[in-house]
């Protein structure tokens, strides 16, 4: 840590919270979730085993593996990623999404045997006017359907999550005697689901800290999960506030893929949750485990993708650059990582990045070249700066190369 890490240069207006006293159990359902996006493509089971360790490296506490009831795929995939589990002694928590029904439960309690792991069932039901409506369902079917498949997932010992689509447009007398129900049923935990992005920050406060009231009235031992989606970009916020609130399992998908446009983005949870002091583990894999997934599932990351993206540490604006430089000149990368930047970039294993273009100033030129061993000359300097004016966009390491060389030729 630097001399200056610390001494007061930063003002924070930010209200802080006192962190809850519950643990924060970060949720991974890239692999289930994630691959319901129409855009993504559905990777090769190696690449989903390197994507799973990775979860397990960066220090998530469980792990969705899929649906594995729906088809000889999806269940062959998700055998092979529950014996990785296994096999190498994880300690990541798997679970399988699973509906209300018998012959989806089956497969996960096939697996549980064959691999010799518990696997938590997600089993999940709707909850909302509009569903039922749609449906034709009364809440005494859904309960009576509820039941009987938590019964039947305890005979066979797989445990279980009930999950409530649609939580967030839901009515709270259903809620209460859905969950209810699974409460005096002994389920390991139950889930509000935010599945079409419906929730405000204050909506998601309020029914976490309704369904959280639940169950402390039980006296039981019940966990409880908060699923969001982002159609209002509001998944990030949303998460962060359903922690606060009182949910101890947060979940989220890589890049924030997923149904529509998707999840909470998981690693950005994990960048705020870190910058909030609520999570400590080491952090500087996260970039590899985000291009991982861009690269397995085909999506690509936007160059303006807060953290991950290209741009997200990347500045050819003089005053910007500027600035950095002079942090850096100071031998002191805390400041320089910090003096234009909300998110340190050391402390996910990024740096910050100087380009020229036609809003830098000489001070661009300098480092750029400085930082490759190339002799800043006044000429040069002069040769690439008047360049850089010329041009409408950033230039290339190719362009600005082949500007070197013609210095080098005179």
């Amino acid at each position: 840590m630097s001399d200056t890490a610390g001494s007061g240069l930063i003002h924070d207006w930010n209200q802080a919270e006192d962190i809850p006293p519950h643990e924060l159990k970060l949720n991974d359902e890239t692999l289930r979730d994630g691959l319901q996006s129409p855009s993504v493509t559905d990777p090769p089971i190696a690449d989903k085993i390197e994507i799973m360790h990775y979860m397990e490296r960066l220090g998530m506490y469980s792990a969705a593996l899929g649906l594995p009831a729906a088809g000889p795929k999806a269940y062959n995939d998700v055998l092979a990623l529950a014996g990785e589990i296994a096999r190498t002694k994880m300690k990541l928590y798997p679970y399988c999404a699973a509906r209300t029904i018998e012959n989806d439960i089956i497969p996960i309690a096939e697996i549980q045997q064959k691999t010799g792991i518990k696997i938590q069932a997600a089993m999940f039901i709707f909850s909302s006017p509009i569903r039922q409506f749609a449906e034709d369902w009364d809440v005494d079917r859904m309960l009576k359907v509820s039941e009987a498949a938590i019964n039947f997932a305890h005979r066979n010992d797989v445990p279980v999550m009930y999950v409530t689509e649609d939580t967030t447009r839901a009515k709270p007398e259903t809620i209460t005697r859905l969950y209810q129900m699974a409460i005096d049923h002994d389920v390991e935990r139950i889930c509000i689901s935010d599945t079409v992005g419906h929730a405000t920050p204050s909506g998601a406060r309020a029914l976490v800290s309704f369904v959280r009231d639940l169950v402390s009235k039980s006296g039981k031992d019940v966990g409880v999960d908060w699923h969001g989606h982002r159609d209002r970009d509001l998944g990030v916020v949303n998460a962060i506030e359903a922690y606060y609130a009182g949910a101890d399992r947060i979940h989220g998908c890589a890049l924030g893929i997923g149904e529509r446009v998707g999840n909470a983005p998981i690693d950005l949870l994990m960048v705020n949750f870190k910058l909030l002091g609520v999570i400590k583990q080491d952090l500087t894999e996260l970039p590899a485990y985000v291009r991982k997934v861009s690269q397995a599932c085909g999506v690509p990351i936007p160059r303006n993708y807060p953290v991950m993206g290209l741009d997200a540490f990347r500045t050819g604006t003089g005053v910007h650059a500027d600035a950095i430089i002079k942090a850096y000149n100071k031998g002191d990368s805390w400041l320089a990582n910090r003096i234009y930047s909300g998110v340190p970039a050391d402390e996910f294993g990024l740096e910050q990045i100087i380009e020229i273009g036609p809003m830098s100033g000489k001070s661009n030129v300098r480092f750029w070249l400085g930082k490759r061993n190339i002799e800043a000359s006044e000429q040069l300097v002069d040769r690439i700066f008047a360049e850089a004016k010329r041009v409408n966009h950033t230039l290339t390491d190719e362009e600005i190369m082949g500007l070197i060389e013609k210095s080098d030729g005179n």
